[in-house]
């Protein structure tokens, strides 16, 4: 679900991994640069959207600092998958060839991409990529992790059928090689659930809320709905805080450590900005140092960011073993 008035993909569902990682600053200067075509092999069709890039199945584009910028654009006719890679690990360059032939079986609707951090060390500071191989996807300029290390082809395929249905919400129904695609035949959402993006839709975050939680009530095992809903409930925390407010945060944090209302709310501020390890961390450090109820709020203020992001998400699980040391 997206929330009205939001320039970023709607998250992928609770299965996969979530998050995004903010690129503006890589984004501007590789722009900056005079564009170039990216390398590509020989015969592979370039798309409308990237003259030059040679995506999909007939070969990967090699990103590198010149090539980033038609990547981004070429992000916003189809979904790009990218592997990213080292000379130092053979499994990461096993698995970037892997990927070549199950992103080619989805007939153009998936563009591919390969990132040598070596070469591009720029690419993995931006997206804090700790270890090789990892695959991410770019979405309308944005990133979308997916996954880290090896994954098995059914995985991978259930990732990236989720990465085409938000593909298709957000509006990116193209094709690697500049054809629209046919939207996927996908069954209704349940009742619930149509009635909460409705109501996001129109900007009535407080009828979403009731929305998904009836649907939780009804069934608590509903992950989408949870997932949903910790979304929703971090937009309505943060949505109406200016800069200055949110510096003035920051600054009181910094000098209560140990007062949970500013923690709780520069942690929102962390998790909403994308520095979702920055906003884990002051959690769980002030769960460390404190107990009573203001610990047992941060922990399940904890908790709610976890479902923001995606229990899958590796950020996520390095969190959640932080949280059993601090807990016991």
């Amino acid at each position: 679900m997206s929330v009205p008035g939001s320039r970023q993909p709607s998250p992928l569902p609770p299965a996969s991994l979530r998050g995004a990682v903010d690129l503006s600053a890589l984004k501007a200067r590789a722009t900056a640069a005079p564009p170039q075509h990216a390398s590509a092999p020989a015969g592979a069709e370039a798309p409308a959207a990237a003259s030059g890039a040679a995506p999909g199945a007939a070969g990967a584009i090699e990103v590198d600092e010149a090539s980033f910028p038609e990547l981004v654009q070429l992000s916003a006719q189809v979904p790009v998958v990218v592997a990213l890679w080292a000379q130092y690990s053979p499994e990461s360059q096993r698995v970037r060839d892997d990927l070549g032939p199950e992103v080619a079986a989805y007939g153009g609707r998936l563009a591919y991409a390969t990132a040598d951090i070596e070469a591009f060390p720029q690419l993995a500071q931006a997206l804090a990529i700790q270890a090789v191989p990892t695959v991410i996807a770019f979405l309308k300029g944005q990133p979308i992790p997916l996954f880290q290390g090896a994954a098995a082809t059914a995985q991978t395929r259930q990732l990236f059928d989720e990465l085409l249905r938000v593909a298709e919400a957000n509006g990116v129904t193209g094709t690697a090689d500049g054809a629209p695609s046919a939207p996927a035949s996908e069954p209704p959402l349940p009742p619930l659930h149509q009635e909460a993006f409705d109501a996001l839709e129109r900007g009535d975050l407080g009828a979403a809320d009731a929305a998904l939680t009836k649907a939780l009530a009804e069934n608590p095992a509903d992950h989408d709905a949870k997932a949903a809903l910790a979304q929703v409930h971090l937009v309505v925390r943060t949505q109406g805080l200016d800069q200055a407010e949110a510096d003035n945060a920051r600054e009181l944090a910094a000098q209560t450590p140990d007062e949970l209302e500013p923690q709780l709310v520069v942690a929102d501020l962390d998790a909403a900005g994308g520095h979702v390890e920055d906003a884990f961390a002051r959690l769980v450090g002030y769960i460390s140092r404190n107990f009573g109820p203001e610990r047992e709020a941060a922990r399940l203020r904890l908790l709610e960011l976890f479902e923001v992001v995606g229990p899958a998400d590796p950020r996520v699980s390095a969190a959640r073993q932080q949280l059993a040391r601090a807990l016991f």
